[in-house]
């Protein structure tokens, strides 16, 4: 009696291996509904992008095309409301009037000529509205451009919008005298102007600075037709991007689909 006690004791302690426990139906539900969620989301990114693609490149043609038309008349005063960077920010535009060159400005910038300086003079014209004119690159603060006579010319360039705040991670200093950005109204308060332009205009290059090399151009500041002119398009990129995150969602998905029918326990 002893000996089959402690045999059926002995027997009665071993544990037996647990049952695996199959995959409930409701997670592989939630499983397909977040796959199709994500799914859904990632290409709808990806389409946005595919939009946003053909956005860009209409915008780089328009863009083209104004640069390259031969100059029209600069927005008047009674349309300065209706100027906006969709429709006319980089159209080739001509003004008339005279220059104030005693409320010129120096804004830093860098060009292909190195850093220094663009030289944004005030053009008066004859009703009396002013337009800042960025005649070119300066290569320092210590320049001073001889002072014509004041007579009436004829400026072409590209009109382009007020750049506000600052630029270079640096605020505007109006006090000081020290200008990161075209900010155009902020300018105008600076040198008492009114009515003044929501806009300023990068001149056009001398005909003589057009064949010179780039020593030779920096030798007669200020330098026009400096305006570079770049978008960033890299929504093929993003597009491509989100797609392949989507095919991505249902790869995986249909992994685990299939790893489930393999070993259902």
């Amino acid at each position: 009696m002893t000996d089959v006690t402690e045999q059926g004791s002995g027997t009665g302690s071993q544990t037996e291996p647990a049952a695996a426990t199959p995959r409930s139906g409701s997670r592989l539900i939630w499983l397909v509904v977040v796959a199709s969620l994500l799914f859904t989301l990632f290409a709808a990114l990806g389409t946005w992008q595919v939009y946003r693609l053909q956005w860009k490149l209409a915008l780089i043609e328009r863009v083209e095309q104004r640069v390259h038309a031969a100059p029209v008349d600069a927005p008047q005063r009674e349309h300065w409301s209706q100027v906006t960077a969709a429709s006319d920010e980089y159209r080739h535009v001509r003004v008339s009037g005279v220059l104030l060159h005693q409320h010129a400005v120096k804004v830093m910038a860098v060009t292909e000529l190195g850093s220094g300086f663009w030289l944004l003079t005030p053009l008066q014209t004859a009703d009396g509205s002013i337009v800042l004119i960025n005649r070119g690159f300066i290569p320092s603060l210590s320049y001073v451009e001889p002072q014509p006579p004041a007579t009436e010319i004829v400026v072409s360039g590209l009109l382009r919008i007020s750049e506000p705040g600052g630029g270079f991670l640096r605020e505007n200093d109006a006090a000081g005298g020290r200008w990161y950005s075209r900010d155009v109204a902020a300018i105008a308060a600076a040198q008492h102007l009114s009515s003044v332009a929501p806009y300023f205009i990068d001149q056009d290059a001398r005909p003589q600075s057009r064949e010179a090399s780039s020593v030779d151009r920096a030798a007669v500041p200020p330098i026009g037709g400096l305006t570079v002119i770049s978008f960033n398009n890299n929504h093929l990129v993003y597009a491509l991007t989100w797609y392949v995150l989507a095919l991505m969602v249902i790869a995986a998905c249909w992994w685990v689909l299939r790893e489930e029918r393999r070993h259902p326990n």
